[in-house]
């Protein structure tokens, strides 16, 4: 037993070193990924994929979203109606101009209408054929016609969906009264620049004070 001050001998390390063999790097021109070749190529436009169920959004060029149209699932109908009051002095119009105002609201939107000669009103009611906003776009087309619009410009409230009806007083603009007030009237409506009579002036305050656009 060697004592206890005695120098230690160095350990020899009784693993020996096995000879690895580190493999050189290959060439950039023999790497390729699998699967590389079948990749489309920069200018093809892949769908996106989503799972079975999801809406997909739809852009089109003007980066406007289009989405489904809305399909009643669940197989329940619910009826609803409207019902636009006829103001008297547009009432005996709408008369004379009913074969040209309902081929539109039943033949295109699909909806069940009826002349209320009793209440001086137009009654509308949606069907199972018709689409969800087909009854807002037939009150905003008899509406559009009680204000004074023509049958042809009323119409294009159903073929546009980005079309809507505002109403704009002259008195919102600038605050004007008496004959000031008349003479705008008469500007706006593109008269004759001639002076605005007195009977001319109160037939217009009878008439209206705004602008429907």
């Amino acid at each position: 037993m060697p004592a206890p001050t005695a120098p230690l001998k160095p350990v020899a390390d009784d693993v020996p070193t096995a000879n690895i063999s580190v493999p050189e790097p290959d060439n950039d021109e023999d790497f390729a990924l699998e699967g590389m070749n079948d990749l489309p190529e920069s200018s093809a436009i892949q769908a996106p994929t989503t799972a079975q169920g999801e809406d997909v959004e739809i852009v089109d060029e003007e980066d406007r979203p289009h989405f489904p149209q809305v399909q009643n699932e669940d197989g329940a109908f619910r009826t609803q109606s409207r019902k636009v009051p006829v103001p008297p002095h547009r009432f005996s119009p709408l008369k004379n101009n009913w074969p040209q105002i309902y081929p539109p609201l039943v033949e295109h939107l699909k909806l069940a209408v009826r002349m209320n000669v009793k209440h001086k009103a137009v009654e509308l009611r949606n069907s199972k054929a018709s689409s969800p906003g087909a009854l807002q776009k037939g009150e905003d087309f008899i509406r559009a016609f009680c204000l004074g619009f023509d049958v042809g410009d009323a119409i294009a409230l159903l073929r546009l969906d980005d079309l809507y009806l505002e109403t704009l007083e002259f008195k919102d603009v600038k605050n004007l009264s008496g004959n000031h007030l008349s003479r705008a009237i008469g500007r706006v409506a593109v008269r004759p620049p001639y002076p605005i009579k007195d009977e001319d002036r109160a037939r217009r305050q009878q008439d209206t004070y705004s602008w429907r656009i």
